[in-house]
């Protein structure tokens, strides 16, 4: 397809590259192109920062007159040179990654938040993709990504004059979003089909081009599909369960439909939360057609290369759909095939904890994903424990220290958060190329001074004012219902005042109320002469949310008071946008969540490189990077074992107290302690310390080399190895093992204590089963004995008077009688075990 086939208009042969730059979402994060666009219509993209809708706006008359502006055509020849170079140019991962994804990575999920210009995203996952995708491109990792293209997308928001929060859904013409009708080598529109109860589902299929990797979209708005069809893809996360499963049926099945359609054979995929569950049964359909095998077979054989990226840390956010509606939806999907819905039932659903109200069992998307994956991931260190403790109940008498669960701590895409001031200090002191490389945990920023390092900071928070007086303006402040309009529309922001931002989803488990818990303590901050503080708040509640409402209005009550007015401030419909702006400026990001709720949490990531300090619940990644040296937490130390045992509401009311005292005693007096020449020396001595070693520690650059390194490269491999015949022979060798189990059993233990420890010895009968398959472990679990102990149990020899009877033995640290207990489980180096084999026997 040519980008021209796509506009009705046409440009002046000297500008006809523009079609190319303005579809290519790299100006989301490279602003060498700002200025054309810019130039083209100045309005439209300080409004919009769209460059294709700027393209498709601007008049012919002002093309014609910037084609003969010799300035203008000089600065966008070296645009277009510059294009080419980043297309051409070697990456980090053409030569210097050890290895070969062949064909690239296949990334499925829900939502992508690549730019306020293509609204398909609600919050953190959707930003968490987007940046993925960015910083693949950057490092030059072969990665397709597979989504939704919504025609509304998430809510659009404002706030009434009683601090109601309305949603809004504004159509998004597709037309005027920076992505391309996908057209095969015919020219012909890509369209997938997915069968539907009654009638098939004709999705079109559109591309988004993000640097080196592209974003393939799926939309249902095909004329020919029936009105209700058509609204699938209309807006993000629906409340509504049936819309909901045909949104998945869409993604997943469609999405891998489609890569199939387009010819493309990814080494791997990769799901971004089991929204997209079904594109792995869709795929293990795929291997069945091509190779004429049954299902079990196409499972055993493709999910070594299927990997499951959870970010949830309840598990009720998982979603569950009831039996009934599977069968209505799914039956005409799996006729033919020998999955029918109770096989597929059994692949996702857990009777204890998926049934409805009525009792009748559940799907449980993530269990489905879980169960055709060859590995799965969560998003922190502790996000591992809750993903170990949220699965452990699918892994039965497995200790959730042994389900399987790693994990990648998320970063961010820096280039596409940095300010133009960090911009520069970087530049100086990293390299300009500095975020398209592997950087060290820390690049020394020792010949940047302190007074620049202010400076920078200076600068930022003067321009977030005048930002946020605009974005007031716009919320028709002029009208706000208080006592001081001037307040109201931001006059007594003051650009020399410690700025404090909190912007995220509205929700009750994030306490955006945590600092409204003690308002007269909050009211002195505010009211300082001398050491003042102001704050600015954004952020929206699901539209069923109503606690999350509850806590924006009251905000907005706070925020309206007489002695309040003008110090704190609330920004209407956060989106990428909003968010550029006030990382970029605050000296301070607060994240409070409940522990051990925050999987990750990448919004306090984004303000490192512009020089803001975090003051955050140690959780998430905050966990991980904290130190006193770089930030400030509350309470410090905090283990998952405490969390995972105590009420919800129990730490709020100490942990506000702490928050406070952390603002009154460190937070607010080292922003104003300030020496003779007007320097905050402590104060930037943090701020240089996170900077150098939180910055690219927690960059999308270090999260996708780890991706690839660590997951990519080996399951990979692994999939390379199972082979046909191999995957016969692993399938063939499980199904025994299965048959065998029931009958295995512990005939003795002994142990008797010696000089080196306490010798163990089993007697196991295996009722056939190759000793090689099986693995004897000795357990003790953490006590005030010691720590938690497992220790592999070595075969020495047959009985002879015993058939399929074997003898174990090790020596272990002497503990009391009882603490130490021998188990079997399978044993096999191709598997990941125990998540593709959880069989596993206790001798009590």
């Amino acid at each position: 397809m040519t980008l021209a086939a796509y506009t009705t208009r046409s440009l002046p042969d000297s500008l006809a590259g523009l079609f190319q730059l303005a579809l290519d979402l790299r100006w989301t994060w490279h602003h060498g192109t700002d200025e054309l666009w810019r130039a083209l219509d100045e309005e439209i993209w300080d409004t919009t920062r769209n460059a294709w809708l700027v393209l498709n706006s601007v008049s012919g008359d002002r093309l014609e007159e910037l084609a003969a502006d010799s300035d203008f055509q000089k600065r966008y020849r070296d645009q277009i040179s510059a294009h080419s170079e980043f297309i051409q140019a070697d990456t980090w991962y053409t030569s210097e990654c050890s290895g070969d994804l062949g064909e690239g990575i296949a990334y499925f999920c829900m939502e992508y938040g690549l730019s306020e210009s293509l609204p398909l995203y609600s919050g953190g996952l959707g930003v968490l993709a987007g940046d993925f995708l960015k910083a693949s491109s950057d490092l030059g990792v072969p990665v397709m990504a597979v989504g939704l293209l919504f025609q509304q997308g998430y809510f659009r928001q404002a706030i009434s004059t009683d601090g109601e929060q309305l949603e809004f859904y504004p159509y998004n013409d597709p037309t005027m979003l920076p992505v391309s009708p996908l057209r095969d080598d015919e020219g012909q529109w890509v369209r997938v089909v997915v069968p539907f109860p009654g009638r098939n589902v004709r999705l079109r299929a559109w591309k988004a081009q993000v640097g080196r990797c592209e974003l393939l979209l799926l939309d249902s708005n095909d004329p020919r599909n029936e009105p209700g069809d058509r609204g699938i893809t209309s807006e993000l996360y629906t409340g509504d369960p049936e819309k909901r499963l045909q949104q998945e049926m869409v993604l997943g099945i469609g999405g891998w439909r489609l890569i199939k359609q387009l010819g493309r054979k990814p080494a791997l995929c990769h799901l971004n939360e089991g929204h997209c569950a079904l594109a792995l049964i869709e795929r293990a359909f795929s291997w069945q057609d091509q190779y004429n095998a049954d299902f079990q077979l196409a499972r055993t054989a493709t999910r070594a290369t299927n990997l499951f990226t959870t970010h949830t840390s309840v598990a009720s956010g998982f979603d569950h759909f009831s039996r009934s509606l599977l069968r209505l939806y799914l039956a005409p999907w799996l006729e033919g095939r020998d999955l029918n819905i109770d096989q597929l039932m059994d692949l996702g659903s857990e009777n204890q904890d998926s049934q409805d109200q009525s009792g009748s069992q559940k799907l449980n998307m993530a269990l489905l994903a879980l169960n055709m994956s060859g590995r799965f991931n969560g998003v922190s260190r502790i996000h591992q424990k809750v993903t170990q403790t949220i699965f452990q109940p699918f892994f039965p008498r497995w200790p959730a220290e042994d389900i399987p669960a790693d994990y990648v701590t998320n970063g961010i895409h820096t280039p596409s958060w940095d300010s133009p001031e960090s911009d520069a200090i970087w530049t100086q002191a990293c390299g300009k190329d500095r975020w398209r490389r592997p950087l060290q945990k820390t690049c020394p920023m020792t010949d940047i001074t302190d007074e620049a390092l202010w400076e920078m900071r200076r600068l930022q928070r003067t321009r977030l004012v005048g930002y946020l007086r605009r974005r007031l303006s716009s919320q028709h402040c002029e009208q706000n219902p208080g006592f001081d309009h001037a307040a109201a529309c931001g006059l007594l922001l003051d650009h020399e005042t410690l700025t404090l931002g909190f912007a995220r989803r509205f929700t009750e488990y994030k306490r955006p109320d945590l600092l409204l818990k003690d308002q007269d303590r909050l009211l002195k901050l505010l009211a300082s002469r001398d050491r003042p503080l102001q704050i600015v708040l954004a952020g929206k509640a699901h539209p069923y949310d109503l606690v999350g409402k509850d806590i924006i209005r009251r905000w907005k009550a706070f925020s309206r008071r007489p002695d309040v007015e003008g110090k704190v401030v609330f920004i209407e419909d956060y989106d990428l946008g909003v968010a550029n702006q006030l990382v970029q400026g605050v000296d301070v990001w607060l994240n409070c969540p409940r522990h051990p709720w925050e999987a990750c949490g990448t919004s306090g990531m984004k303000v490192l490189v512009n020089g803001g300090l975090n003051l955050s619940q140690y959780d998430g990644w905050w966990a991980e990077a904290w130190n006193r040296d770089v930030g400030w937490a509350i309470r410090p130390g905090a283990t998952f074992r405490e969390l995972s045992g105590s009420n919800n509401h129990d730490h709020d009311l100490s942990d506000a107290s702490e928050l406070f005292d952390l603002l009154e005693k460190e937070v607010v007096p080292d922003f104003y302690n300030e020496d003779e020449e007007g320097i905050p020396r402590q104060w930037l001595k943090r701020m240089r310390a996170s900077m150098d070693q939180l910055t690219a520690a927690y960059s999308a650059n270090r999260m996708v080399r780890e991706y690839v390194e660590q997951f990519y490269l080996p399951m990979a491999e692994k999939g390379r190895n199972r082979t046909m015949e191999t995957s016969k022979e692993l399938l063939a060798e499980c199904n025994a093992i299965a048959q065998h189990w029931p009958r295995l059993r512990f005939n003795s233990f002994n142990a008797i204590e010696t000089p080196d420890g306490l010798f163990c010895k089993v007697e196991v009968y295996l009722d056939g089963i190759d000793e090689q398959r099986i693995a004897v472990d000795l357990v003790a679990e953490e006590s005030e004995q010691g720590p938690r102990t497992v220790v592999a149990m070595e075969m020495k020899h047959p009985l002879g008077g015993s058939a399929h009877t074997y003898l174990y033995e090790c020596t272990v640290p002497s503990r009391p009688q009882g603490h130490y207990t021998p188990r079997l489980r399978v044993r096999d180096e191709r598997l990941n075990l125990p998540l593709e084999n959880p069989a596993i026997l206790w001798l009590k």
